[in-house]
């Protein structure tokens, strides 16, 4: 009888241990993908640097009065520099290695779909590069009106604007990535649907509690904190939840059509 009970157990563990290793298998891969990109980008240090740096160039150049006027930042520590090199480094390895990233998570959740679902692959893999790099563009393309604005509300008369290296690059590094992930949010929704987990239903009769949770987590996830950030943020986001929608009700459609034919 013991013995019999632990053959049941370890058939019943045996999937179980399965996925966990290929769990295993695939954070080990991102992990490796990770450390090349890390590689790759600290080598690129200088390029990574002058692009990041742009945005604030542009602010230095527009209020000459209020800040250092060249976009130089100032380092009062003497290993900040390296500290950022190894920074930028790791969020440039990140960015660099999200192809991989992504795939290895659709691998990972692809047994869980029916056969007709898998050949989403390529798309869905396509599409979240496609809206990351997006949403980190947005991010890019915001932040001088954001530091404006910042530099502005707190008093341009009255200070001297020459922000840290490692305050400022957290920043952009942190925008960018949420805006980012921020616009993965549909490719997460139609990806709930196509799960079944949600419904086009549940999306409808949820949208107006939708909305108001977008508008609270844009203002958590938004390091800044300014207005223009959130609203650039949080309007993509809305429209992206109503295409959602849409996307759901053309995968219902098809899932009829695919059931009566």
């Amino acid at each position: 009888m013991t013995a019999a009970l632990t053959a049941v157990d370890d058939d019943a563990r045996m999937p179980l241990m399965e996925h966990l290793t290929e769990l295993r298998d695939r954070l080990i891969k991102v992990a490796l993908a990770v450390v090349i990109g890390m590689v790759i980008a600290f080598f690129l240090y200088n390029h990574i640097f002058n692009f990041l740096l742009e945005p604030y160039e542009q602010v230095a150049s527009n209020r000459p009065e209020s800040t250092l006027g060249d976009g130089r930042l100032l380092q009062v520590d003497p290993l900040e520099g390296f500290g950022i090199r190894m920074k930028l480094a790791a969020y440039g390895g990140i960015a660099i290695a999200m192809p991989v990233i992504l795939w290895q998570l659709w691998q990972f959740v692809t047994p869980g779909l029916y056969a007709h679902e898998k050949r989403y692959a390529v798309p869905f893999l396509l599409s979240a590069l496609f809206l990351f790099v997006l949403g980190a563009g947005l991010a890019y393309y915001t932040l001088p009106r954001a530091l404006e604005f910042l530099v502005d509300i707190g008093g341009s008369d009255n200070f001297v604007t020459a922000f840290a290296p490692s305050k400022y690059f957290t920043l952009i590094t942190y925008m960018m990535l949420a805006f980012g992930i921020g616009f993965e949010f549909p490719i997460l929704l139609i990806f709930l649907q196509m799960a079944g987990i949600l419904d086009v239903g549940t999306l409808k009769s949820g949208r107006r509690y939708a909305i108001v949770g977008i508008c609270v987590l844009v203002a958590v996830i938004t390091p800044s904190g300014d207005p223009i950030s959130m609203l650039m943020l949080s309007v993509p986001m809305v429209l992206f939840y109503e295409i959602s929608i849409i996307a759901g009700r053309i995968l219902e459609r098809r899932k009829r059509t695919a059931a009566t034919a």
